[in-house]
């Protein structure tokens, strides 16, 4: 992400700056709208189980260019089923990650349970992937999207993202405006991944299994799971949701004589992953002994150790590659639409083409940004931090990352509230990530179920790198849908 003086503006939804007096109330009202409609996390500077605070918001929603959002999803089933042949793919992901796991210790982790699990033989042929894949609009190709990157475990937030459509609606009509609406899409992010689960929970065809939430050991997001969790109850209400850490899985879980993962008595249908993807989260061999225990197991696993490996960096700068997605997709459309949406992704292997990109790296640093093989926020390395980065690492140790070009997308202006945060919110200029929601279930050689199932949208100060909501560094908002051949969708600054 960049900006500069010339970067264009988007249209906003509403005329800004609001009244202070309008400001100062329809802020409190929406304030409280977020914590009454479970928008909302624990706080970590303050953590208490008994208490909450809203989540991070953009008073009302920013301006997204309706092209490009209809463009994501509808390549969502795409990207589904691109990944879906990724991870089941055994010579790409050995051969893509064979530099990456001699230097990344999790990483490394993570594919000696896959290559233990392979030599065993996969125990379910199921899996099921609830993906989320994050795009930027990009100026410099007329606010085309360019894809951020490609989440393939924990993907977050479709509950509170769900619930934050009524509550920029409810905004807007109380400003006056409830004549915009219509150009807000409807997000049923929520339902579409909880569905994802149960059919899931169906094709495991066990009526008293339960379904196993794996958290972390404190959760702040908590919302956004209890929603999920809440969802599957309400809606089925004869399937019953487990959550458990790892620790408590080593503590608890085993195997039955089908191989069917047993926590006490309770069998389990399907394992949904909200922890696991970081290496803090493995506090000790026991939480990588109760992950393989999972894995080995008849459970349906979202995701299943081959689904993870296929969302590192490493795989997504591969597939990156020219005429590398002709392994994976056979329509030369589609190749060309998923081909589009990459940005430039460079390796940082120790060989030929990786030492070019280091050399590149250091010449112009301000185009890029330097990737780990990590999720949860936070890893990043941008512009001219890259260097100096670069060259503490040995040429070895260079092949854990990936280089990505900066993308430069529009700015919006608006009102970004946090918790404790100025009252009345000044305006301040911001940069939105577009996350779009799919589920695909199936096993190696079919596919049962593929659909696009809602989206997000994240926002953060144009000034601010990193954008990830729990990580404390953005705010959650939902895209305003502007035609571009409005000319006054775009304003120069």
């Amino acid at each position: 992400m960049s900006s500069d003086a010339t970067t264009p503006v988007l249209r906003n939804c509403i005329r800004l700056p609001l009244p202070e007096d309008e400001l100062l109330e329809v802020t409190a009202k929406a304030k409280d709208y977020a914590i009454m409609h479970g928008a909302a996390m624990r706080s970590k500077t303050a953590f208490s189980q008994d208490s909450l605070n809203f989540a991070p918001f953009v008073l009302v929603p920013s301006s997204f260019p309706r092209k490009e959002f209809e463009k994501a999803v509808a390549l969502q089933p795409i990207i589904n089923r691109l990944m879906h042949n990724v991870a089941h793919d055994e010579e790409f992901i050995t051969t893509t990650l064979a530099e990456t796991i001699k230097v990344d210790e999790f990483t490394a982790n993570l594919f000696n349970i896959y290559r233990k699990v392979l030599a065993h033989g996969f125990t379910q042929a199921y899996s099921i992937g609830l993906l989320r894949s994050d795009y930027m609009a990009h100026v410099s190709e007329g606010c085309a999207i360019k894809q951020v990157e490609i989440n393939t475990v924990a993907s977050s937030f479709a509950g509170i993202a769900t619930q934050l459509v009524p509550q920029q609606k409810f905004v807007l009509s109380e400003l006056g405006h409830a004549d915009k609406l219509h150009n807000m899409p409807n997000n049923n992010a929520l339902a579409g991944l909880c569905d994802g689960m149960v059919k899931a929970w169906d094709i495991y065809a066990k009526p008293k299994a339960v379904i196993l939430f794996i958290i972390e050991d404190v959760s702040y997001n908590i919302c956004d799971q209890r929603f999920h969790e809440f969802y599957i109850r309400e809606t089925y209400p004869h399937i019953k949701v487990l959550r458990r850490t790892l620790t408590e899985v080593h503590r608890e879980g085993k195997l039955g004589q089908a191989k069917e993962l047993l926590l006490g008595s309770q069998e389990v249908a399907v394992i949904y992953f909200r922890a696991g993807y970081e290496p803090g989260h493995y506090h000790s061999q026991s939480e990588w002994d109760a992950r393989y225990l999972m894995e080995t197991s008849l459970a349906i696993k979202c995701p299943s150790i081959h689904y993870h490996l296929a969302g590192t960096k490493k795989v997504q700068q591969a597939l990156a590659q020219p005429a590398v997605l002709e392994r994976f997709i056979n329509d030369p459309e589609e190749i060309k639409a998923v081909g589009k949406i990459f940005t430039g992704l460079y390796s940082l292997d120790d060989n030929e083409a990786g030492n070019a990109t280091y050399e590149m790296a250091l010449r112009t640093p301000e185009r890029f940004v330097l990737k780990p093989q990590r999720e949860g926020g936070g890893n990043n390395v941008y512009g001219v931090d890259i260097p100096d980065a670069l060259k503490r690492m040995s040429r070895v140790e260079r092949s854990a990352w990936i280089l990505m070009d900066l993308i430069h997308p529009p700015l919006t202006k608006g009102y970004m509230v946090r918790p404790g945060g100025d009252m009345p919110p000044q305006i301040v200029d911001m940069v939105s990530e577009l996350g779009i929601f799919g589920v695909v279930i199936g096993d190696a050689e079919h596919i049962v179920h593929n659909y696009q199932a809602g989206h997000m949208l994240r926002t953060k100060l144009s000034t601010a790198n990193e954008g990830g909501v729990a990580a404390g560094l953005g705010a959650l908002d939902s895209p305003y849908l502007i035609d571009s051949d409005d000319d006054e969708d775009l304003d120069q600054i």
